[in-house]
């Protein structure tokens, strides 16, 4: 049981509408409904009767909610608290590619936030905060990469791959193709999702050696193989090539997840805070019916999927 599934419990309650209520914490519908049938696991009790009109209340769901509100308002305080004590503390943060446009905002006030420069692969980027040269990174890892380097991740944004070819037509995945480089200091992660993306949805694997896995180099592969080929989350200031467009990638759409990693013993309270900060009232859209995950990602269950990868 966790807190954010309280705040998902009392949202339901408020709004008597899954549909309102997971608009209102900025998360998918199925995403909402999982949790709360998860919460209902961990309790031991139902909490709402629900058909296809209608959201109410059981007896049990009735006499929670009192108390679950007055445990989020104690957590709530518990948080400023910790804030005030934190927000003078630095915070050392590394990421890939991606962060939040408002990274900045969401720890005004609870932390002062020290974003690294130095621009790094996930994997690179995860054993950095476990050998404590930095307190935080946002970067793709597994659940695997969790457990053996004594990590925590909270999700914090999830990434719609495309391919480019020279139509804009949607691609099915079975007809594009993913590069893979012989770098693996530099792409590992990238390497890992791509096979398990190929062997899953019979896309076509592309060995390279030249790091044409972005900039004018992927732009060179996709030309010589002549068919639309998957591009990787990492962000890349080149400009599309004239005659090359981004293609949807649909049966299945393959996802990315972005990742908030700490280490599971971090104590110190201006980590904890800024943890905090960064993963409250995340808006994540994710359709568990088409999106496909790597079976080892450790945000399967959140996002409601219980498909194989």
């Amino acid at each position: 049981m966790e807190l954010r599934q309280l705040r998902y419990f009392v949202a339901v309650a408020e709004e008597l509408n899954f549909g309102r209520a997971a608009a209102r914490l900025h998360i998918a519908g199925p995403s909402l409904s999982q949790q709360i049938k998860s919460l209902e696991r961990d309790l031991g009790v139902r909490l709402f009767e629900r058909d296809r009109r209608t959201v109410t209340l059981t007896a049990y769901g009735e006499t929670l909610l009192p108390q679950t509100r007055a445990l989020l308002e104690q957590a709530d305080a518990l948080r400023r608290t910790a804030r005030g004590f934190a927000a003078s503390e630095p915070v050392r943060l590394g990421y890939v590619s991606w962060r939040p446009p408002d990274l900045a905002e969401r720890v005004s006030g609870v932390a002062q936030l020290l974003v690294d420069a130095w621009v790094m692969p996930s994997h690179t980027q995860a054993g950095r905060v476990a050998d404590g040269s930095i307190d935080l990174a946002i970067c793709w890892v597994r659940a695997t990469d969790l457990a053996e380097q004594e990590l925590t991740g909270q999700l914090l944004g999830v990434d719609r791959l495309f391919a480019v070819g020279r139509d804009e037509s949607p691609v099915r995945a079975a007809d594009a193709g993913v590069l893979v480089d012989a770098d693996t200091a530099a792409w590992a992660s990238w390497n890992i999702y791509a096979v398990e993306f190929a062997r899953a949805t019979g896309a076509s694997v592309v060995r390279i050696d030249d790091h044409g896995i972005t900039g004018p180099a992927f732009y060179d592969h996709v030309r010589r193989l002549g068919r639309p080929v998957i591009s990787s989350p990492k962000r890349d200031a080149t400009p599309l090539p004239r005659g090359l467009v981004r293609r949807p990638v649909v049966d299945p759409v393959p996802v990315w997840t972005w990742a908030l990693v700490s280490r599971r013993s971090e104590t110190r309270p201006a980590v904890l805070a800024a943890v905090e900060a960064l993963t409250q009232d995340v808006a994540i859209d994710f359709d568990p019916a088409v999106g496909w995950l790597p079976s080892d990602d450790p945000f399967r269950s959140r996002l409601g999927v219980t498909t194989p990868g």
